[in-house]
């Protein structure tokens, strides 16, 4: 989620760290190894955007009206006070209740691109700034250390993160096309799909559209990072009161609005499937919401278009039956993670609340990180689990461990069935 994400909506983004650097181990090669091209899907946040802009109105003076294309996420020059209100302007979706889509604001233009190259994820400012790094640290260690070039054998699929699959279709076939693509150039070699966050779920709806004889085929395995696979609690103060995601300057209320426009992050919202019906994620003056209340939860914070939005998203991965490939499951554990929020009674809902934590990584609780182990008990390919204690949401990316488990597991030979 906002991942962020979550994300991991935003759940996710932009947490300050600066990248670790992967171990020095020497990876040993045998002969009849042959490189499993990667395709990298970055989570909710975790794709830059463009936009271009032919308002009739905006919320100040200071705000473009018209423009030509620029840099819009993550445009670093948009947090300071003020600005942050022409970013959420422009980043907001509306949603029509009559066709169950979203629209971007009037007179705003937003693409992703560079889609199939990795460009546009390995870092969210287009200046490479550190702070922002994403995927950087994995395709750096691929190329640097295996030998990937960038565009051949080392691919990414960036998109609108604000939507959720089913508002994806160009998207889902244009992945197809670029895995089918990736295959061929790569001497019919099978493609290690990577997903981190928000990636995850629509990595595994993707595949769930795929037949088994194509995933066969052209699927080696499906590398999860940090997945929040039952969703996460902490989208629920994004809903509510919005999230700075630790950007310190910025006023959650002044993106609150973008945050809850976003499909995205109504489908991040916890599953009934992970959390009982009797458990209280969020404490308020006059009433304690469990995942049995969000219909009215929505309706008391004042965003009912949230709930038409749950109800889209809702069906379109909750079954999660196994997605047949094999799957290594990778996520942080050990960190102070949102479990459930406490509104005091001068607090509701327009005001931060306070925060009670439980387990996870950060972002994504740990009962819904688990989520790919209940494919371990169903008919399929195999499903590989490892943690790592201490490690966040975005340290994932770029955690030695982590990063030297994908550089082992993207040389393997066809044959090998060697349990990590």
């Amino acid at each position: 989620m906002r991942s962020t994400v979550i994300a991991n909506s935003l759940l996710l983004i932009f947490l300050i760290f600066w990248p670790v650097k992967v171990s020095s181990e020497r990876l040993l090669f045998k002969s009849n190894v042959r490189k499993s091209p990667v395709i990298l899907i970055p989570g909710d946040g975790g794709s830059q955007l463009q936009a271009r802009l032919n308002e009739p109105k905006v919320p100040h003076v200071v705000c473009l009206k018209k423009s030509s294309w620029f840099d819009l996420w993550l445009n670093l020059e948009f947090f300071p006070p003020v600005l942050v209100d022409c970013f959420a302007d422009y980043m907001k979706l509306i949603y029509d209740r009559k066709t169950r889509t979203t629209r971007n604001t009037e007179g705003v233009e937003i693409k992703v691109t560079d889609f199939g190259n990795t460009s546009t994820i390995e870092y969210l400012d287009a200046s490479r700034y550190s702070l922002t790094a994403y995927y950087s640290s994995i395709v750096n260690a691929l190329v640097k250390k295996l030998g990937y070039k960038r565009g051949l054998n080392v691919r990414g699929v960036p998109f609108d993160f604000r939507k959720a699959p089913n508002e994806m279709k160009n998207l889902l076939s244009d992945m197809k096309r670029l895995i089918e693509e990736t295959y061929t150039m790569n001497n019919n070699t099978p493609v290690t799909l990577i997903g981190h966050s928000m990636g995850n779920p629509v990595g595994y709806y993707f595949l769930k559209k795929q037949t088994a004889a194509w995933k066969k085929t052209y699927i080696a395995r499906l590398v999860t990072l940090a997945s929040p696979w039952g969703g996460a609690v902490k989208a629920l103060r994004l809903l509510a009161s919005g999230d700075n995601l630790h950007v310190y300057i910025v006023n959650p209320l002044s993106v609150r609005s973008f945050q809850r426009s976003i499909p995205s992050s109504a489908w991040l919202m916890p599953y009934d499937t992970f959390w009982r019906k009797d458990e209280v994620l969020i404490y308020a003056p006059k009433y304690n919401y469990t995942v049995a209340d969000y219909q009215k939860f929505l309706k008391d914070v004042n965003y009912t278009d949230a709930w038409e939005m749950r109800k889209d998203t809702e069906p379109l991965i909750k079954k999660l039956d196994h997605p047949g490939v094999e799957v290594h499951c990778l996520h942080g554990v050990g960190v102070d993670t949102p479990a459930s929020f406490r509104y005091a009674p001068s607090q509701w809902y327009n005001y931060q609340p306070d925060v009670i934590y439980g387990d996870g990584d950060g972002t994504v609780n740990l009962r819904s990180l688990h989520g790919c182990l209940k494919w371990q008990k169903m008919n399929g390919p195999p499903v590989f689990h490892r943690q790592y204690n201490k490690t966040d949401h975005l340290g994932i990316l770029h955690d030695a461990s982590a990063i030297d488990y994908i550089l082992k597991l993207v040389v393997k030979s066809e044959t090998e069935r060697d349990r990590f």
